[in-house]
């Protein structure tokens, strides 16, 4: 249950104490009072910029927009597909609303491509100093990946498809009541229903040998972002609290560890 942050746990054992022995049942968190949901958020949050800022320095805001990202380094993540355009992100940030950014994630010590990627990142935060706050945690691990998937506001994901196996990280983001900006791959094609779960980037592969236009997916991002995530959280929080309930109801109801034993258990096992 590490994956899912202290204050939700306590949340859920006191307001569906069946969630434990039945994921399903966290269906019912569509009923979750929204001011103790956005408690739970905030414990979480707080407990991670409390961290960013002790390690890092960046003295990061719990009342900005805080964007995660966290995940292998591996160059087809594109973990700076957010960067493909810095003077629109940051027109976003000063003129829609602010955000900051957490990152985390290793490359293979043989990854050289990877570790470039890691650079970029980080010559990217140089440049945007005076105007977004970003971090990259050192030493990512199950447990600091744990505290980023429950603490940020929005989990991004941007692999460039169909390069995404699954996508967990963004499955355990959910649970956490955090909603999903994310490019159609994997698992999100399933979990996704705009405005509701989260936002897609770009657009789904169509079928197989079918070409799809990746440079899109900035612009895409952007868009977004702009139009749709940052007004969001800032002008309507009643609304982006309820698209926590329904990340958690939908998505972290059913993409979990506990139905992929029982589908392995009846389609693997069982059924031979």
């Amino acid at each position: 249950m590490r994956r899912v942050s202290a204050p939700f746990r306590e949340l859920f054992d006191r307001t569906i104490p069946s969630w434990r022995q039945d994921n399903f049942s966290l269906r019912y968190a569509l009923s979750l009072p929204r001011e103790e949901l956005w408690s739970a958020h905030m414990q979480s949050k707080k407990q991670l910029l409390g961290l960013v800022n002790r390690e890092t320095g960046a003295d990061m805001d719990e009342n900005i927009l805080t964007i995660g990202f966290a995940r292998r380094a591996a160059t087809y993540k594109r973990a700076d597909l957010l960067f493909r355009d810095m003077e629109r992100l940051k027109r976003i940030s000063n003129e829609v609303g602010k955000i900051q950014i957490v990152y985390g994630g290793k490359a293979h010590p043989r990854d050289h491509e990877g570790k470039e990627l890691i650079k970029r990142i980080f010559s990217a935060r140089q440049y945007l100093q005076h105007d977004i706050k970003i971090a990259y945690l050192e030493n990512y691990n199950m447990v600091l990946g744990a505290m980023i998937t429950s603490g940020v506001d929005l989990w991004l994901n941007t692999p460039e498809p169909p390069m995404e196996a699954s996508g967990t990280s963004g499955m355990k983001a959910a649970l956490n009541g955090i909603p999903n900006l994310s490019v159609l791959d994997g698992w999100w094609i399933e979990g996704h229903i705009e405005g509701l779960t989260g936002w897609s980037i770009g657009e789904p592969v169509h079928g197989k040998g079918v070409e799809r236009d990746h440079s899109q997916d900035a612009p895409s991002l952007y868009e977004k972002l702009e139009h749709a995530v940052v007004p969001l959280f800032y002008h309507d929080r009643h609304l982006f609290m309820d698209m926590m309930a329904y990340s958690i109801a939908i998505n972290g109801s059913f993409f979990n560890t506990q139905r992929m034993v029982q589908e392995y258990v009846l389609n693997a096992y069982f059924n031979r």
